[in-house]
């Protein structure tokens, strides 16, 4: 026994002098490591110095009831403190009164809880009155109270440009927007603290910590004045109409800087919210406002002027078994120009027949001219390749060319096709579209864009005037399609665009139809500063669908206060700024609204005769509209919104329809969308009000 007692001690005396560095240092990496220490995430600037996503810091609160200055005097300071802590925790939280509290500490102080979970995500406002309580106002050594800051990422302008500034998750990968594309900038470099492990936590370890490097602040080209009057003007129009999803772009014509962009879709309890980049990310078949790139190339080959004559054959022709038509009946021989101005299907599509069939690579490489087979380039995330086919391909088609011309088979995003509108109104040359104009850092730009330009020269000076003359055409002129759109304040020029689109992908049959609406232009005309593109998804309950009624009163409500804040010498109080609500469709028998408004002195262009059924465009009720025809025949429903219940029955019932209907007044929506096939003998539902 007293040998085995000394090689005991002897063993003792060996791992204390000998080993005792070793197995000290063991303990401490089983018992000590470091952590990281998140960076202060940098913030979101828009053009005009606002913050438009920002980190704001909030604290998560920890307990030691092994901290020794809460344990001193058999914990008298804890017990002297207690009921007055508790009262206080319970008036500040809200959340439990102060008993539940009283209980929850003296547990955790029974059971010596070392870094014991107290609170989460508590705020700055609520941590400053905290720190005053008392018992934690002596400290953290003599009350045990750990206090430990994060950061919590907040967009101080909710909703606006919500997506395309973007969400920061903490998993980069899971982020969108901005926040996602500059991410290694806003995020800085993590730092990095010592924690000691106890009583099943770490608890962190004073004065053994290394600081990280805030990120750096990023500086868009947003202004939060065009953005807001963007956002309002579209979810104002999209509510009214009852629209899915939608965007409007605001582009600098010079620079390609983006000053607004606002994305809605229709959430499933019927609000709209900044769920999805429409903008940049959706490719769709674009419809009319493709015209313009097949009018470019027409012009700059020189197998057409503007004053060259087309047959539209009375707005329906058939190409190779397909059909192609015009929403509007019976138009013959026109200019060019009118024919862009009226929007005629049939015409794009037999010029475009006509002159390229037979070399269709010659189309294809002007749309590659135009940039239309790659992506935008802008700085962002996420932006969608458009699809442009190629001769070559296996789905290429006869018929691929003329329904290519109208705006059919072919997918690119809203921003693509704006970059076309920008080029036109920027004397042919493209610019590259661009969100963020700086990099700062402590307020100090470390990192500079510059306007970058893609294509010096899309097309020659002589093609470019006269795209740019038949863009206005549209505006201005009797035949245009957003005649009903004119200011009396500045001149703009743009073009319309009504795409049939399926629904859920089930094909374009029948009830399947839904349709896109459309509106690209520029302003003012004489010397462009800005393009704006709005595309709206309608559905099966909405009310309108063409591009000049849903699309365009938003690119005008819009481009007026652009125009009276940013560009108008005379005082805005002078200007009158156009809502999206101040004009209304009124549709009936041709000569009786020709005798209403004669009778009415309303200053309007009188229909031809010819044409049995007329829909009227009057703006406020007041001295302008525009006339078009009712579309409808033998195969396909008519628009009748607009029509008083007598003309709808009348007109609905001799093509075999059933008609039931709701409320009083003239028709704003029908259940069976205008121009869908019908069969004789199916019910349509009209809503008036």
């Amino acid at each position: 026994m007293i040998v085995l007692g000394i090689v005991i001690l002897g063993k003792v005396i060996y791992i204390q002098n000998v080993q005792g560095d070793y197995w000290k240092d063991l303990a401490d990496k089983q018992h000590l490591k470091y952590i990281k220490t998140e960076a202060e995430r940098g913030t979101i600037y828009s053009a005009d110095g606002n913050m438009l996503s920002t980190s704001i810091p909030i604290f998560d609160i920890y307990i030691d009831f092994g901290a020794d200055g809460l344990r001193e005097k058999e914990g008298k300071r804890f017990y002297s403190n207690l009921d007055s802590l508790s009262y206080n925790l319970s008036q500040l939280f809200k959340d439990a009164s102060p008993a539940v509290y009283k209980k929850k500490l003296q547990d955790g102080y029974k059971k010596k809880l070392r870094y014991y979970s107290f609170k989460k995500r508590v705020s700055f406002e609520d941590y400053k009155q905290l720190r005053e309580f008392p018992l934690i106002r002596q400290g953290r050594n003599r009350s045990g109270f750990i206090v430990e800051v994060r950061d919590n990422r907040v967009n101080p302008f909710g909703l606006l440009a919500n997506r395309t500034i973007g969400l920061s998750r903490g998993d980069t990968s899971r982020n969108v927007g901005l926040e996602r594309s500059f991410d290694s900038v806003l995020r800085g470099e993590t730092g990095q603290k010592l924690v000691r492990y106890a009583a099943g936590a770490y608890i962190p370890v004073d004065g053994a910590e290394i600081d990280p490097e805030n990120g750096k602040d990023v500086v868009t080209n947003i202004d939060t004045y065009i953005q807001d009057v963007a956002e309002n003007a579209l979810l104002k129009m999209m509510q009214e109409n009852n629209s899915l999803h939608g965007t409007c772009i605001v582009m600098e014509v010079k620079t390609g800087k983006i000053r607004a962009i606002a994305n809605l879709g229709r959430m499933p309890n019927g609000q709209y919210w900044e769920d999805y980049n429409y903008g940049l990310g959706k490719r769709t078949e674009p419809g009319s406002v493709f015209k313009l790139t097949t009018l470019l190339a027409l012009l700059e080959d020189k197998y057409v002027d503007t004053s060259s004559i087309v047959d539209c054959e009375g707005g329906a022709k058939t190409f190779y078994g397909l059909t192609i038509r015009d929403s509007h009946k019976g138009t013959g021989r026109v200019t060019v120009k009118e024919a862009f101005a009226m929007s005629s299907n049939v015409a794009f599509a037999k010029l475009a027949d006509q002159y390229y069939h037979n070399q269709p690579s010659k189309y294809i490489n002007h749309l590659k001219r135009m940039r239309l087979d790659q992506r935008s380039g802008i700085d962002i995330m996420g932006t969608a390749a458009p699809y442009i086919k190629e001769p070559t391909s296996k789905h290429w088609a006869k018929t691929t060319i003329p329904f290519m011309a109208h705006g059919y088979e072919e997918l690119v995003t809203p921003l693509q096709m704006m970059m076309v509108y920008n080029a036109v109104a920027n004397n042919g040359k493209m610019m590259k579209p661009y969100l963020v104009s700086s990099i700062n850092e402590l307020g100090t730009v470390v990192q500079e864009f510059k306007p970058e330009v893609l294509v010096d020269k899309m097309f020659s000076d002589a093609t470019i005037a006269k795209a740019k003359a038949c863009l206005l055409e549209v505006v201005e002129s009797k035949h245009g399609t957003a005649r009903a759109l004119r200011s009396e304040e500045y001149l703009f020029g743009g073009k319309t665009g009504t795409a049939v689109t399926a629904m859920d992908n089930r094909g374009y049959n029948k009830g399947n139809k839904i349709y896109q609406s459309a509106f690209m232009g520029f302003f003012p005309y004489d010397n462009p500063e800005y393009t704006i593109a709005v595309v709206i998804q309608n559905g099966r309950d909405s009310k309108w669908a063409y591009g000049g009624t849903v699309a365009g009163p938003v690119f005008r409500e819009v481009a007026d206060k652009i125009y009276a804040t940013r560009i108008a010498k005379k005082p805005v109080s002078e200007i009158v700024v156009r809502s999206t609500n101040s004009f209304q469709r009124v549709a009936g028998m041709t000569n009786d609204l020709n005798n209403l408004f004669t009778t009415l002195k309303y200053n309007h262009e009188r229909t031809n005769g010819d044409q049995q059924w007329t829909s009227v465009y009057l703006e406020n009720t007041a001295a302008s509209s525009v006339a078009n025809p009712v579309s409808g025949g033998k195969s396909v429903i008519p628009d009748v919104t607009g029509m008083g219940l007598k003309d709808a029955l009348y007109l609905l019932e001799n093509m075999g329809l059933k008609v039931s209907f709701s409320g009083r007044g003239k028709v704003t929506n029908q259940s069976i969308a205008a121009n869908s096939a019908y069969n004789k003998g199916q019910t349509i539902n009209l809503v008036l009000n």
